[in-house]
């Protein structure tokens, strides 16, 4: 059985999910709350990826493998206006949740090894 953060990583890494996906910069872990309780959390029996079926358990776990979460990363310059228009409409379709840890990073994966429970 894989650990917590391989598990994470495969599924960044693969398209079969549309819920959680890397920051442009591979540093982070973007996570759209509403359809990752749904598409990940919200299977059951063989097809089941993780442990429980609770947001909150998911984001304490990532916490003890020393995940931090970040706010709203904005990934090029953008005016004040811009940047409140933007974070309006990303508000107001679901909320999406961002995660950094240094030793997990999709351009350095041999890092991963690294990531221990605290």
């Amino acid at each position: 059985a894989l650990r917590f953060p391989q598990k994470l990583w495969e599924m960044v890494e693969s398209d079969e999910f549309r819920s959680i996906w890397w920051t442009e910069d591979g540093k982070c872990v973007a996570i759209k709350e509403e359809l990752f309780k749904e598409e990940v959390l919200g299977r059951k029996g063989p097809l089941q990826v993780f442990s429980t079926q609770s947001i909150l358990s998911f984001l304490r776990q990532m916490n003890v493998y020393g995940f931090f979460k970040v706010n709203a990363l904005f990934q090029r310059p953008a005016s004040l206006p811009e940047r409140l228009a933007e974070a309006a409409a990303a508000a107001a379709h679901s909320k999406i949740l961002y995660y950094c840890n240094p030793n997990f990073n999709r351009e350095h994966p041999h890092l991963l090894e690294l990531c221990k429970r605290r």
